[in-house]
């Protein structure tokens, strides 16, 4: 943790997952702001290349320079337009981020902010090498990248602590993560082969980018199977997932006894409780508190975990919501994380 550990990071809050609709940061920021207490600084896809999961990376990573290419994003040897332009968008979202936070009288106020950044192993599975393969079918060119992300994250992390003079948790985007350990990125061709990553090795990964961002670390996932096994093994304060993904494989309690050994263990979950997009028929507090209790009594845990170990969130980011209901969304958020201790 920084010098500017305070109170410690927060549970029994509610915050956003990241992303946002529309292209303009100051309004994204002051919805985020004004409507949960762990304020995230937003993404904003809608902008275009350089302004989504993987091409945000272009400003972030350390020595690794990226472009584009016919089919996304590639690795490159030099500097490029892209990577300008990510640099560029990126620094207009933490200005506005930082008028923000000063015009609402942010700091000193709330001392943690939360900030997202694509993890090494989703970054890995997207992006291309020269030659055209996946970064991942090259063990040499994703542990660099491993090393050149967890770098950029610190310094994204020690800019805002700089800014804001808060400290910062940093969530890992990780949606690829259970497909990259079990082998099943699409290759160059089918010929290719794309070697699974051993659970082990992405733990030993992971907690070395723990490490080198020196604060708290949330491993956010919304793809097909939450990796248990890795969460409970690795140094993470957290995880982020959406509540719909336990124990939905019928038959099996997997999902349900993976949540419950994080719980055991400590873990911060960030639950993603609230419908990324506006739902029908329309979603009330109580509703959604009713399913969180719900899970947690399956689980036959101490409701405790509310306000010591729980963050409610949006199923996943607000990029493809409309405006109205991206605050609404933040809002019941926010509702439902100050409901659920008096269950």
């Amino acid at each position: 943790m920084s010098d500017t550990d305070r109170t410690g990071p927060p549970t029994g809050v509610a915050t956003g997952v990241g992303s946002m609709p529309g292209r303009d940061p100051r309004t994204a920021a002051e919805v985020v702001a004004g409507e949960v207490e762990l304020v995230a600084l937003p993404e904003l896809p809608d902008r275009g290349i350089g302004s989504d999961i993987i091409g945000r990376c272009a400003a972030l990573l350390v020595g690794i320079p990226m472009d584009t290419s016919a089919s996304g994003y590639r690795l490159a040897t030099g500097t490029s337009m892209m990577a300008r332009r990510a640099r560029d968008m990126l620094a207009a979202d933490l200005d506005a981020f930082e008028e923000i936070w000063e015009t609402r009288g942010l700091k000193g106020d709330r001392p943690w902010v939360k900030v997202q950044v694509c993890g090494p192993f989703t970054l890995a599975a997207s992006v291309e090498m020269a030659n055209g393969h996946k970064a991942l079918h090259d063990r040499g060119a994703w542990t660099d990248l491993v090393g050149s992300i967890a770098e950029g994250a610190a310094n994204h992390a020690a800019e805002l602590r700089r800014r804001l003079g808060a400290d910062v948790i940093v969530q890992i985007d990780e949606p690829l993560i259970d497909r990259v350990i079990e082998g099943s990125i699409t290759p160059l061709s089918r010929l290719d082969v794309i070697d699974p990553v051993p659970a082990a090795t992405v733990v030993e990964h992971l907690d070395t980018l723990v490490d080198v961002v020196g604060g708290p670390v949330i491993l956010h996932h919304c793809g097909r199977r939450f990796p248990w096994q890795v969460a409970a093994q690795t140094r993470l304060w957290g995880v982020s997932l959406d509540i719909d993904s336990i124990g939905v494989r019928r038959g099996s309690t997997a999902d349900l006894d993976g949540f419950g050994e994080l719980i055991d263990r400590g873990t911060v979950v960030a639950l993603g409780a609230v419908p990324s997009t506006r739902p029908t028929p329309e979603r009330h507090v109580e509703h959604v508190v009713d399913a969180v209790t719900a899970l947690v009594d399956t689980i036959g845990i101490s409701h405790d975990v509310f306000t010591e170990q729980m963050i409610i969130t949006p199923t996943c980011g607000l990029a493809g919501a409309d405006t109205d209901w991206a605050r609404a969304a933040l809002t019941l958020a926010t509702a439902v994380a100050e409901a659920l201790p008096q269950q």
